[in-house]
């Protein structure tokens, strides 16, 4: 189990010093700098971060809430071990007509995160802070990205994951030190239900090449996924369901032949009678930790 930092520390925002946060832990950048200030103040109402021990007062409930949150525009989170993804957030930003949404120390942002809430995450990313447009004087539509990189994760992370929505209004408080009893905060949570998923791939080799019509056509490949503890892909454990397809020559969808389950490492074995040029392929369908697969079709030539 890692060692989580108590607050996002970045350049140019917070520096709560009175804080014992490790070195490797204080450049964090899963909280962008624009948006780790609003973040430690959307949870100071909580009494749970840290920010609020260091400033003080209670912030005020501040008059905006938050509708049609989408992650990934619908999707399950895919990661693989080394390319960041970036992950599209969007939500309707309704607002009382005395907020200002487009003062310079106002924030909206989406927080990722696996554990039991917004308040106590176990694990978490936050978006940049929204670039929100007005649709009438008190909605707005807004958009924002939460970027993810591997290197912050490990395997513990993988499955089901929440999202929460944020506002933060500082209305000319020093985000470094504000009297919080000026700051008002809307906090929304859960806004959402995904899954954070380890990357897989799947390969598939049907030989021997050419066969003859009647005689049996081995299928092998592999199923592997990411790991977040070594940055490298690992075979899936056995038991995995798979599922072996074909697509006849000159046609374009692929078909069921026979289920089968991974071995040791992830590999997979079966057979088949050769019967007329086309391809095999394998398709996973994932698990809540793992996500779908699918192997490009191999080719075999019947003769």
């Amino acid at each position: 189990m890692r060692i989580r930092a108590t607050v996002a520390a970045v350049t140019g925002a917070l520096a709560l010093s009175a804080l014992a946060v490790p070195s490797a832990q204080a450049d964090d950048s899963r909280v962008p700098a624009e948006s780790s200030a609003a973040s430690e103040a959307a949870r100071a109402a909580t009494g749970k971060s840290a920010y609020a021990a260091a400033v003080d007062g209670e912030p005020y409930a501040l008059d905006a809430t938050f509708s049609g949150v989408k992650i990934n525009n619908g999707s399950n989170i895919k990661v693989g071990t080394t390319n960041l993804v970036n992950v599209p957030v969007s939500f309707t930003l309704t607002h009382g007509a005395d907020v200002d949404i487009h003062a310079e120390d106002f924030f909206a942002a989406v927080e990722l995160y696996r554990g039991t809430s917004f308040e106590d995450p176990d694990w978490w990313f936050d978006s940049n802070d929204a670039t929100c447009t007005d649709t009438s004087a008190t909605v707005a539509s807004c958009k924002a990205t939460v970027e993810i990189d591997p290197y912050l994760l490990l395997n513990e992370d993988a499955g089901a994951w929440k999202a929460a929505a944020f506002a933060v209004a500082f209305n000319g408080e020093d985000p470094e030190n504000p009297v919080l009893d000026n700051v008002g905060v809307a906090v929304q949570d859960p806004t959402n239900a995904y899954n954070l998923q380890r990357y897989a791939k799947l390969t598939v080799n049907a030989s021997p090449e050419p066969v003859k019509k009647g005689k049996t056509i081995t299928v092998t490949g592999k199923l592997t996924r990411a790991s977040w503890d070594s940055n490298t892909y690992v075979g899936m454990p056995s038991g995995q369901s798979v599922t072996l397809q074909f697509r006849k020559k000159g046609t374009t969808t692929y078909s069921n032949v026979k289920g089968i389950k991974t071995t040791t490492g992830g590999a997979l074995k079966t057979t088949v009678t050769a019967s007329t040029d086309g391809y095999y392929r394998y398709v996973y369908k994932g698990i809540t930790s793992t996500a779908p697969a699918t192997a490009t079709g191999d080719f075999i030539d019947v003769q």
